[in-house]
């Protein structure tokens, strides 16, 4: 047994999932069940920006979304100043690779969605960093350079979807049936996972059926590496703790050690 803090890659959703008894229940069981973090460190696939950024502590939300309900646009979460996790994270870095504090950028939906369910106290300080690449290789290497981290009781969280073929959709019912595309790529990265196989899970472009339907654009994939890097053994099989599909996309999550 050890104290170091497991590491994440969680599907957000959009904001209606705040209203989805089934997926909300099990991020919230999901979070119940870890040791409560020091910090989060979370990496959202809705903030793309080279190089290495970080959000700014006690900054508004963003609200990087349209054509939803008032009531999400009126949202708040506030949560305990980061500056301390923001300090350690840029010391973490190469000298090679400047990282930006950004001076006015809150949590956008990938962030504070979930942990809205998480931890509804927003009682825990939270960073958000951008994802500074789509290379699985960098991105494993980022989140080993992050990996003691999780030594200090930081619950780092890789923020996406497995899979993410919006413009691909018929039929946005959150209870709707999955294509084919969509399936297929679950099914295919739920086997990779389970064996515990990095190579094919980067080499996806070329190996995993469904594509590019399942991801179009690749961002909400990616930030899964970055939880793979920072796993004690990144090619162990972790826990995959949740399954299923929401509007018919993979909402497939995964627990690394």
């Amino acid at each position: 047994m050890t104290d170091r803090m497991p590491a994440l890659y969680i599907g957000h959703g959009a904001p209606p999932l705040l209203d989805d008894p089934v997926w909300s229940g099990q991020l919230a069981a999901l979070a119940r069940d870890l040791p409560r973090p020091t910090a989060i460190l979370i990496v959202s696939a809705h903030w793309e920006s080279a190089p290495v950024s970080l959000s700014a502590s006690h900054a508004p939300l963003v609200y990087d979304f349209g054509g939803f309900a008032p009531k999400y646009y009126q949202m708040t979460y506030e949560t305990p100043d980061a500056g301390a996790l923001a300090a350690r994270v840029a010391a973490m870095m190469s000298k090679d690779e400047p990282v930006h504090q950004h001076a006015s950028r809150g949590l956008d939906h990938g962030a504070w969605v979930p942990l809205k369910i998480m931890y509804p106290q927003a009682d825990i300080p939270v960073l958000q960093m951008s994802l500074p690449t789509s290379d699985p290789v960098k991105l494993m290497q980022l989140g080993e350079r992050l990996k003691p981290l999780r030594d200090e009781g930081v619950l780092i969280i890789g923020s996406g979807f497995l899979t993410h073929g919006l413009p691909f959709l018929t039929d946005y019912r959150i209870d709707a049936e999955a294509p084919g595309w969509s399936r297929d790529f679950d099914a295919w990265a739920g086997e990779a996972l389970a064996r515990g196989d990095v190579d094919a899970l980067a080499a996806y472009t070329s190996q995993a059926p469904g594509m590019p339907y399942a991801h179009p654009t690749v961002e909400h994939y990616t930030p899964l590496f970055v939880t793979l890097g920072a796993a004690t053994t990144p090619d162990e099989p972790g826990i995959q703790v949740i399954d299923g599909f929401w509007m018919g996309l993979s909402k497939r999550s995964l627990q690394v050690a």
